[in-house]
């Protein structure tokens, strides 16, 4: 006979009395019972203490229900999500922590979706790897919001450093050309010091689709600072993932905030980056700040200069044109870099020309051609 046909109760029962008739052994009845030796004990046990009532299945439900959060603890969530409607569970369990309140991340997502405070635009897909650099600023990288939803023609400019996450730049600029630019570029590296490198787009103004090599004034003044530039893969974002994830939680943060349909203030856009770098946890620093896993730069900003180059490396002049004499011909380099000093590294048949710390050219001797380098800091298609 299997108890599992008929019920709990009159099973138990059943067994109680063969028990007591003495009928087999306790352990043969457990076998027919299809139950362990302890468990039946422990229903005889109850019978003699409380007799049948000892054999009715005992509620499971915890009579302070630990799994329910007590109201003030639910306020307390509700009260966070409405100060931050742009974080989600784990972010507010973070705060939460601070307080020295101590909840699963998943029972802040239980009060949230109890009280209809989870939306679409919390969930997001992972990013399928992460890559950054070991130290602070070693790399920034650099790019123009998209204006797609702010009734303006240019969104702000943010520049974020690749290891720490931490926004140095968040700022709605009157103009995107590259003197309004560099004008930000230069008091951020005069308050932060210079990063080993950037990495942007092929955009404006840091890139000309129309010029020899792409350069640009802005590109050059960069490189003459002594910053090594880096490009992202043409129509390829994730290159640029941290900046781009950043505009998408300030892009988020606006819509959950009330200013949709709005263009945000730099007062705003201070906010944000105050509370993006000093408040708000982030999931790939182990829910720490940005703020704290950053500092300023040792290299300290001096203004442009010409490029210093090791000592006994072979140097090359462009012309006016941005063209380099080479084994009896000109070669077209950069119509920006008119004027420079270039660095030249021979290898077989091949020439790199170096600008500063930046490979800009390749040139091939014995093919007669030569190719535009855009260097692209390897493992960088990672969030």
């Amino acid at each position: 006979m299997s108890w599992r046909m008929v019920g709990v109760d009159a099973q138990r029962l059943q067994f109680v009395e063969a028990v007591f008739q003495r009928e087999r052994s306790l352990s043969s009845l457990c076998r027919e019972y299809e139950i362990s030796r302890p468990t039946g004990y422990l229903w005889l046990n109850r019978f003699r203490e409380q007799g049948v009532a000892g054999l009715v299945e005992a509620s499971r439900r915890p009579e302070n229900m630990p799994r329910r959060s007590c109201e003030e603890l639910e306020q307390k969530i509700v009260a966070l999500r409405a100060e931050h409607p742009d974080w989600g569970a784990r972010k507010l369990q973070v705060l939460l922590a601070r307080a020295g309140l101590q909840v699963p991340s998943s029972t802040v997502h239980r009060v949230l979706r109890r009280h209809g405070l989870i939306h679409k635009l919390d969930s997001h897909p992972k990013a399928v790897g992460r890559f950054s650099r070991e130290a602070p600023n070693q790399l920034w990288q650099m790019d123009f919001k998209s204006p797609k939803g702010w009734k303006a023609h240019l969104g702000p400019l943010s520049v974020i450093d690749d290891h720490s996450r931490y926004a140095l730049v968040l700022e709605q600029l009157s103009s995107g050309r590259g003197e309004a630019v560099q004008q930000r570029l230069e008091r951020v590296f005069i308050d932060c010091g210079l990063p080993d490198a950037m990495l942007m787009d092929h955009g404006q103004p840091w890139w000309n689709a129309q010029s020899a090599g792409g350069w640009t004034q802005l590109s050059v003044w960069l490189m003459r600072v002594g910053i090594r530039l880096y490009y992202s893969g043409v129509r390829h974002p994730q290159t640029q993932g941290k900046v781009e994830r950043f505009h998408g939680s300030l892009e988020q943060a606006r819509r959950r905030q009330g200013m949709a349909g709005k263009i945000p203030d730099q007062r705003w856009l201070d906010r944000f980056r105050e509370e993006y770098n000093q408040v708000r946890p982030h999931e790939a620093l182990a829910m720490q700040t940005p703020a704290s896993h950053w500092q300023p730069s040792i290299r300290s900003y001096t203004g442009p200069a010409d490029p210093a180059y090791p000592e006994g490396a072979e140097l090359g002049q462009l012309n006016a044109q941005g063209a380099l004499r080479l084994e009896g011909r000109n070669w077209q380099i950069a119509g920006a870099l008119a004027h420079q000093r270039v660095r030249i590294v021979r290898i077989d048949t091949r020439v790199h020309i170096y600008y500063a710390q930046t490979l800009i050219r390749e040139l091939n001797l014995l093919g007669q051609g030569s190719t535009m380098v855009e260097p692209c800091p390897r493992n960088f298609l990672y969030l």
